[in-house]
């Protein structure tokens, strides 16, 4: 099995964000490091040692759906406020901090949920400092804190909650009840940033620059004089991981570039075009269309689309690194090492971090074949998408491939609802590059999260085209908004650029003669149809 480096971390103490059940623990962890401070998410079943043994800058208690008091609800172990570290809490954490440092918590019957106006007593603390006195934040509570613990100041109050925010600067403690890490509290980053730097005295460092530099030199490290392969996609996640290993080890590092068949209209020439000309990487691309498609031939479930391309992907990808091998050993090399773009949530999500959760099945984390002989390299392991993005601004990506829209690895063959055909695949590049144009041409691709195309091939629809009656297929769009893909909403698109686009679909893709728009948030749907 490969060997399978630990979440890297910044050489600067890390921020540990404890998940108490939150759906939003990694945005926390994500507004930390908007402040420059490099942040982790461990689960709250984490003792105390080990909590210490991160060496943290600080300590963030998240929200979570439990009530303080019930039985078997997480508790903030007391012995953490005698570890002279600074502690936030938000929400159930910092309920749970409250009630650990003698304060208390009570269920009043007055619950809020969603915007609330938040009132600053007096000049607010410093973390409300010259806020407005009165503005909005965003609750989540049933239960709320009715007595501060001793030495705490009580710097906020709103309608349901008698003690809204609190701090303790002498010891570093502070905490409030609202959610600062969402949109919906205007002011929250600006709380959470003075926390960081002002109240636990946390200096910004974790900036693009020193992420590549640090990356660089772990790379090197790890690599020494080896030899690497990269399996490049053509998205982003890929392009920074290899783009990152080429600065580090230059021309020991070959990409491997499986064009598979199930790719979108122009990009296997923009990965051998523009990839190539950014970084100078030596690349491989291995034509495998027909052997997919024979593949999938006869195949409508969508889990068993998956798991072929799947299948079939590491099996070609095998081959070329066996080839590669052959290759090298006539020079006396060897490729030892395996290059992913496993990013942060991949790793919580799966598992295979500090994280408590195990959502995800097929990430690359968990979807190598056991035999496969190398260590894996994942230099992107310690980032969220919106941080790689960042480094590939700094390594010199172009705009196409950094701010390339999410794109799923089985590509348009589970975007077509049935059997994959070679012919369906050019129905659906072809109403997939039109919407691609006018977003673009809108000017809109930063203002979306992704907009797959999907084409029904298993349905058919009337329609009346050229004066005569016509039978063809729907596609759908599904333009969604989204911060890290774990909810999403619909986005809402001009009404002119909708027109745009199914006027061109229609008009210039003969096989579809109706295009119908998703409204559905995640959840209940997923971003993807299948």
């Amino acid at each position: 099995m490969p060997e399978s480096r630990e979440p890297a971390s910044s050489t600067a103490r890390p921020v540990l964000v404890v998940d108490y059940g939150a759906q939003y623990a990694q945005l926390i962890a994500r507004r930390v490091r908007e402040a420059q401070v490099y942040s982790e998410v461990v689960p709250h079943t984490a003792s105390v040692a080990e909590l210490l043994e991160h060496n943290p800058a600080a300590i963030v208690l998240s929200g979570g759906p439990a009530s303080v008091y019930a039985d078997g609800a997480p508790a903030v172990d007391p012995a953490l406020f005698d570890a002279d570290v600074p502690v936030f809490g938000i929400c159930y954490g910092f309920q749970a901090m409250a009630s650990a440092l003698g304060g208390t918590v009570e269920h009043t019957g007055t619950r809020e949920f969603g915007r609330t106006e938040l009132n600053v007593h007096g000049a607010g603390g410093l973390l409300h400092e010259d806020l407005p006195g009165h503005h909005p934040v965003w609750m989540s509570h049933g239960d709320c804190v009715t007595k501060a613990p001793d030495g705490f100041e009580v710097t906020a109050t709103s309608e349901g909650a008698p003690v809204a925010a609190f701090e303790d600067t002498k010891r570093r403690y502070a905490g409030v009840q609202y959610h600062p890490e969402v949109a919906h509290s205007p002011y929250g980053q600006e709380v959470l940033r003075r926390f960081l730097h002002e109240v636990a005295g946390i200096r910004p460092q974790w900036t693009t620059a020193s992420i590549v530099d640090e990356q660089v030199a772990r790379i090197r490290e790890q690599i020494g004089d080896g030899h690497a392969i990269c399996a490049l996609s053509g998205g982003v996640d890929s392009a920074v991981a290899g783009a990152l290993v080429q600065r580090a080890i230059g021309d020991r590092l070959t990409c491997v570039f499986v064009d598979h068949g199930l790719l979108r209209a122009g990009e296997r020439a923009q990965v051998e075009r523009d990839f190539v000309a950014a970084t100078g990487v030596r690349l491989v691309t291995v034509d495998a269309r027909e052997r997919f498609l024979s593949a999938l031939a006869g195949v409508t479930d969508p889990e068993e689309k998956r798991k072929i391309i799947g299948r079939e992907f590491i099996r070609v990808f095998e081959q070329a690194a066996r080839d590669l091998q052959a290759e090298a050993g006539e020079h006396g090399q060897h490729y030892d090492y395996l290059v992913q773009g496993t990013l942060y949530p991949d790793v919580v999500e799966s598992g295979g971090g500090t994280g408590a959760a195990n959502i995800k099945s097929h990430h690359n984390v968990g979807g190598l074949p056991e035999d496969l002989d190398f260590e894996l390299v994942e230099p992107l392991r310690a980032l969220f998408k919106d941080e790689v993005r960042r480094v590939g601004t700094e390594l010199g990506l172009p705009e196409t491939i950094v701010h390339r829209q999410p794109f799923p690895g089985p590509g348009l063959g589970i975007r077509i609802i049935g059997e994959v055909t070679a012919q369906r695949l050019e129905v659906l590049r072809a109403a997939d590059a039109i919407a691609r144009e006018e977003l673009t041409a809108a000017g809109l691709d930063r203002d979306i999260w992704q907009c797959p195309v999907v084409l029904l091939a298993d349905v058919r629809s009337v329609g009346v085209q050229g004066d005569g009656r016509t039978y063809g297929h729907p596609v759908v769009l599904r333009p969604v908004s989204s911060e890290d893909a774990m909810t999403a909403d619909w986005t809402r698109l001009p009404y002119d650029v909708l027109e745009r686009i199914s006027t061109r679909i229609t008009n210039e893709v003969a096989e579809v003669n109706r295009v119908v728009l998703d409204v559905t948030s995640k959840p209940p749907g997923t971003i993807e149809w299948e």
